[in-house]
């Protein structure tokens, strides 16, 4: 399948100031389901579930890298007026949309297994960059996939922030592009 990378994208990259090497994407992969309307009207004006599998930061608590980590991740959202939560809704709404962000996702670990609650690790070691699969679900299904890297070594590193800004403009596609893929009849 090809991946349509979003314009935004090449923004995104400058505005944040960017060099070659800070962030590397790949990995991208969109489901023919995929769709921004619905992550829009499933998202806008509520709480949105991010599960933060795994601790890039072995220095610090799990506890302690999610509180440093949730700010950041509310800087960098997508456009829709969301506010993002590690909290499980109180009952499992239908359909149930989620983010999972894995750090350190096995090998062989699929975006299909992570929607379905598996999820493995490799081996953290230290002088690795930090690595972020991050998937879209609605139920058991992955709508979009991406994979991110940086070098960056602590939290408020700032290509922390970048990581989930680029990563969010792909998980989370409003490209035109994207628009025609489920829409033929869209004439941007």
């Amino acid at each position: 399948m090809k991946s349509v990378i979003p314009p935004a994208l090449l923004a995104a990259l400058s505005l944040a100031g960017c060099a070659p090497g800070d962030v590397m994407i790949a990995n991208t992969y969109y489901a023919p389901e995929y769709d921004y309307g619905e992550f829009h009207a499933a998202t806008d004006g509520r709480n949105f579930q991010v599960i933060l599998a795994g601790n890039p930061f072995p220095q610090m608590s799990d506890a302690e890298m999610k509180r440093q980590l949730l700010p950041i991740l509310e800087a960098n959202k997508p456009p829709s007026n969301l506010t993002f939560t590690y909290a499980a809704p109180p009952e499992r709404p239908r359909p149930y949309y989620r983010a999972v962000l894995v750090f350190d996702a096995a090998n062989d670990l699929t975006a299909a297994r992570i929607c379905a609650n598996e999820i493995r690790h490799k081996p953290r070691d230290v002088g690795r960059p930090i690595d972020v699969f991050g998937i879209y679900c609605r139920n058991g299904l992955a709508l979009s996939q991406t994979e991110v890297w940086t070098a960056a070594t602590r939290p408020d590193d700032p290509r922390v922030a970048q990581v989930f800004a680029l990563l969010f403009v792909v998980l989370f596609n409003d490209s035109p592009a994207m628009r025609w893929r489920s829409n033929p009849f869209f004439n941007p």
